[in-house]
């Protein structure tokens, strides 16, 4: 139902407001329970996904553009409406994609009912930047990774930046996070993927390393790649822990990739390729 909003003030807007304040969202949306997707596609990858909108939020000249996306809202989920300019003086920044939209965030399912049916897993350890978060999800999706976990200290595969970058495959690609007081990363996280029937496969520079093409791996029915974030890469504590620690290999004296970067050259080693692919 189109809803014409007449005062930013409105608390129903709650959701939309100030949404480039990092450290405010990380600390309203698990609270809320509430992620923000922008964008006709990222909106649509969702709802193909399943998760449930809470609400639109759209410029009114935009409401004709976007009347398929609306259509296929329930009827109880309002679409907010107004002039551009307001609109963007609310969400602080121009609504160059048209169209924002709350959504619920998902019961995050167990590392054992994500990873039944699995071959090929990433997990994503500390990654502490929403632009690499996101490329990674992309990359997974584009080339056949089954499913993400992601440790406690990993950056939110739902802030809206991440959402964006992936352009919206983090709906598509299966995730969930590993890790918690109770069970810590890695020692009990890597210990669960054992019994899983997973190895395990560190991406680190090592002296003992072996060679992202070399057969051991590709030859694992069920392998998971641990990837580190920029800088100080995977701890200690997960490489030892790790069974194989891979390198990619390098030419004219570069040591390491960016970690998006990193992760798609790997997922296209390791990964079965889609038929035409």
């Amino acid at each position: 139902m189109v809803q014409p909003i007449t005062s930013l003030s409105d608390p129903r807007l709650d959701a939309y407001v100030r949404l480039t304040d990092l450290q405010l969202r990380n600390r309203l949306e698990p609270e809320k329970g509430i992620f923000i997707a922008e964008s006709e596609k990222v909106i649509t990858r969702a709802l193909d996904g399943g998760y449930e909108p809470l609400s639109l939020l759209i410029p009114d000249h935009r409401l004709s553009v976007e009347a398929d996306l609306i259509a296929r809202m329930p009827e109880d989920v309002p679409v907010f409406t107004a002039p551009a300019q307001e609109l963007e003086s609310l969400v602080g920044f121009e609504l160059t994609r048209g169209i924002l939209c709350a959504m619920r965030r998902p019961v995050l399912p167990s590392v054992e009912a994500l990873l039944k049916d699995a071959h090929r897993v990433a997990i994503l350890e500390g990654i502490t930047n929403h632009t690499n978060v996101g490329a990674i999800f992309r990359s997974a999706a584009a080339l056949n990774v089954d499913a993400v976990l992601v440790t406690p200290d990993c950056y939110d595969p739902l802030y809206r930046r991440a959402i964006r970058v992936s352009m919206g495959t983090v709906f598509q690609v299966p995730w969930t996070r590993i890790g918690s007081e109770d069970e810590p990363w890695p020692d009990a996280g890597v210990a669960e993927l054992h019994r899983l029937g997973f190895k395990t496969a560190a991406l680190a520079l090592s002296d003992d390393s072996i060679s992202l093409d070399d057969p051991v791996l590709a030859s694992c029915d069920k392998l998971a790649l641990v990837l580190g974030t920029e800088g100080d890469g995977l701890k200690k504590t997960t490489i030892a822990d790790c069974d194989f620690v891979v390198r990619i290999p390098m030419a004219h004296g570069v040591d390491s990739l960016n970690v998006a970067a990193a992760s798609a050259v790997a997922f296209w080693q390791l990964c079965p390729h889609e038929e035409g692919a």
